[in-house]
């Protein structure tokens, strides 16, 4: 009996001392950790999520996220379930690089529980926020009152649609939930009153209603609860009925199958086109194979004009675009007058889906110029150095020809190239600098 208390001891301090090395006395205090191969393994055991930072000093695009991630880190960590963002330099630490993949900077990952996945969300502070707070709550939030229906929606901002089941098995959208997990937040109300009932529009359960809390945009749906017709309820309300076209829209777009309803007018925010949007919500709403976009010249010429859509052509203009590289007018509707237009869209909609369309390919000058808005004149220019040095070199030197981007990826990778960024005009990737 006596040898119990010398061995109890023992476990009580090999426990403290356990305790002390897997906290490495890392506290969530708001700032972004600076790990290396001493504290990185146990950086990652102490905590639930840890967004990581594998970067170089060196590497230009890495000083460009730094203050972002400083700014998100705070906002982090105050959350119900915190992340812990944290840096390594993978250029000095080889060994944490190799032993992640690390093959250029910055890269970022996220450790859920100590195991990691890669990071290819927004690296803009605020968005980064959002993401990450999406990303670490459950996959369906479970709510038992309508008080926690108004929490639930106030907490989920206005960034991601909302879906709610009312009177929904959990189970019935479980899988599309995580599937879906990263583009709208997902939720049950397992108990609710007929207040929510009017303030939601729906007036029979089973329902699932989707809120777009930035367009102010609902819609319900009353089944059939099957997989597929769920899907495709979900995926047609990811996006709102008519949606402007920007940067960061474009984006929301890349995932999408669906063909591009693309209206071009001279000024988006003018009350004509105000007008005209309601118009085309009207026909997305009917036409749910399709999405609905418009995108003003005075807001973005360098982009209207690559479908040939600028102040000296006939606008408002229709066109159906796929995404990419190429684009289709329909015959008879080049452009849409000011009576009536309601009865012009519905003719557009029906030439485009009886085959009255001609094929068109975007622009080439204009798609230059557009590169040049995404890049910047001073990096266009740069590239064009690099390229113009590089043939040089390998007119003057046969035997050792020199490309771009044939340095080691170990000692100097980079997460981003000039050629990506080219082959990605329309279609921005998901890494933001």
């Amino acid at each position: 009996m006596r040898l119990l208390i010398p061995i109890f001891s023992i476990f009580i301090i090999l426990l403290s001392i356990s305790h002390a090395v897997s906290s490495h006395d890392f506290t969530i205090d708001g700032t972004v950790l600076e790990l290396d191969e001493s504290n990185f393994d146990s950086a990652i055991s102490a905590f639930d999520y840890v967004l990581v930072d594998f970067y170089a000093p060196w590497c230009g695009h890495c000083k460009r996220l730094a203050p972002q991630l400083d700014a998100a880190a705070p906002i982090l960590a105050g959350l119900k379930q915190p992340v812990v963002i944290a840096k390594v330099n993978a250029d000095k630490f080889t060994r944490l690089g190799r032993k992640y993949d690390i093959d250029g900077f910055p890269t970022l990952k996220l450790f859920m529980n100590g195991v990691p996945i890669e990071y290819n969300g927004p690296r803009k502070a605020e968005l980064l926020v959002q993401y990450l707070k999406k990303f670490v709550a459950p996959d369906v939030s479970i709510l038992d009152s309508d008080a926690a229906i108004s929490s639930f929606v106030e907490a989920a901002g206005t960034d991601f649609p909302i879906y709610i089941g009312f009177g929904l098995n959990e189970s019935m959208i479980s899988k599309l939930a995580i599937k879906y997990k990263k583009k709208a937040w997902f939720s049950v109300a397992k108990d609710f009153s007929e207040e929510a009932m009017v303030l939601y529009d729906f007036d029979k359960v089973p329902a699932l209603v989707s809120y777009h809390p930035s367009y102010k945009e609902q819609s319900i749906f009353y089944g059939p609860f099957e997989e597929d017709f769920l899907e495709d309820f979900i995926k047609q309300n990811l996006l709102p009925l008519a949606m402007p076209i920007n940067y960061d829209t474009l984006k929301l777009l890349k995932d999408d199958e669906r063909k591009i309803v693309l209206t071009i007018v001279e000024d988006e925010a003018d009350e004509k086109s105000m007008e005209l949007i309601k118009l085309l919500k009207a026909a997305a709403s009917a036409n749910r194979d399709l999405v609905f976009g418009y995108v003003g010249v005075k807001q973005w010429e360098d982009f209207t004009e690559t479908f040939g859509g600028n102040k000296k052509t006939g606008l408002p203009k229709m066109i159906i675009w796929d995404g990419n590289e190429e684009y289709f007018s329909v015959i008879g509707s080049e452009s849409i007058a000011e009576e009536d237009q309601g009865s012009q869209i519905t003719r557009f909609i029906e030439g485009y889906r009886e085959g009255d369309i001609i094929q068109k390919r975007i622009g080439g000058p204009s798609l230059i110029g557009y590169i040049m808005s995404l890049m910047g004149i001073r990096t266009v220019y740069l590239i064009v150095f690099v390229i113009a040095v590089v043939m040089l070199i390998q007119t003057i030197n046969k035997e050792e020809p020199l490309t771009v981007g044939t340095r080691d990826r170990d000692d100097h990778g980079s997460s981003s190239a000039p050629e990506a960024e080219s082959r990605e005009v329309y279609r921005s990737g998901d890494k933001e600098d």
